[in-house]
């Protein structure tokens, strides 16, 4: 190893651990804002409807964010890096319709069980690393890769979907929705499962710190020598499995594979990790926080149905309270911006 290559090693090294001790000191106060925002609201509903603190209704917000949080952490392991994908609603039609007719169903004969379960994440997978190769190795940009890949998957979808709407029938996919426990359904238990693992990966391991590393200065890693390719890779494939998940869960809770089954679920997921603090220039953030934006943005739409409001009114408090949010959690940043584009 020449001098020069070992400079850069160990600027890399510094580069890395200068980034780890960022994101330690600040992951753990971004909590805070999400945190404080959701008793707020929560209070405010249950002020203004008498009804919001029920049971039955905390368990129907729960159960209702479950998917979407799995979603925005999926998506927060690309965000962090500064990049995007837009791929995951197509993601989710391409394994609801894989899962579907490979498990026992009601337009053929096909029952593999777990291995049709496992098909379709690994078919999440592979749109993930499809995109990573196109993204990583041929240097495309994220946001065109994944919205070609969108689409791909929404075709793809379609082409699989039979004469009339393939019914579920096998028990391991149902009882994903049917069993309760606590009287919570297991997709609670999925995603929170799911939540933590994925904050263990970003807070705790060399991938979670090169992630974080590429979104505060990937030039800077680059110059430094060190490899970040299969950093992309790992994470647009975490995003990929984990949204294939979510294909395979609303199917579970549908009991049908369904083209249109991620419909309008890709920008509230967006929404939901800006919201809960992943910053979409990269380098801020997490599965937790985002999981709380998605929490979030389920309290205020369940609120707002509470109190009457109309989906025009709602979708016009919901805009304007991220907006805010944004704004308000982004501008000791923004000041020090020269230039924003």
């Amino acid at each position: 190893m020449d001098a020069a290559t070992s400079m850069n090693s160990k600027t890399g090294a510094r580069s890395l651990t200068l980034f780890g001790e960022i994101r330690s000191k600040s992951s753990w106060t971004q909590f805070a804002g999400p945190i404080v925002a959701l008793i707020v609201l929560s209070v405010g509903f249950q002020l203004v409807s008498g009804s919001f603190f029920t049971i039955d209704n905390l368990k129907s917000v729960i159960e209702a964010a479950a998917v979407p949080a799995i979603l925005a952490a999926a998506i927060s392991f690309v965000v962090i890096m500064g990049s995007i994908d837009l791929s995951v609603e197509g993601t989710m039609a391409t394994t609801s319709m894989i899962v579907a007719l490979l498990v026992s169903n009601g337009v053929n004969g096909n029952d593999y069980g777990m291995v049709g379960l496992l098909a379709a994440l690994a078919v999440g997978l592979g749109f993930g690393f499809f995109n990573a190769v196109l993204n990583a190795m041929l240097q495309m940009p994220s946001l065109i890769v994944t919205l070609g890949t969108w689409f791909v998957g929404l075709g793809i979808a379609a082409v699989l979907f039979p004469s009339r709407v393939p019914q579920i029938n096998d028990p391991l996919i149902l009882n994903l929705a049917r069993v309760r426990i606590f009287d919570l359904s297991l997709i609670v238990y999925i995603a929170l499962a799911v939540i933590i693992v994925s904050q263990l990966v970003l807070n705790f391991t060399r991938l979670g710190r090169m992630i974080y590393a590429i979104g505060g200065d990937e030039g800077l890693l680059v110059a430094s020598g060190l490899r970040i390719r299969w950093v992309k890779i790992a994470a647009f494939s975490i995003c990929g499995l984990l949204a294939g998940m979510c294909g395979v869960l609303l199917s579970a809770q549908l009991s049908t594979g369904n083209v249109n089954i991620g419909n309008g679920l890709l920008f509230p997921a967006i929404s939901a990790a800006v919201l809960g603090g992943t910053v979409l220039t990269g380098g801020r953030g997490g599965a937790i926080q985002s999981a709380l934006g998605a929490l979030l943005l389920e309290v205020l739409n369940n609120g707002l149905i509470q109190i009457g409001a109309g989906p025009y009114t709602r979708h016009i408090i919901s805009g304007a309270v991220i907006v805010v949010a944004v704004a308000a959690g982004g501008w000791h940043r923004r000041r020090k911006l020269r230039v924003v584009k």
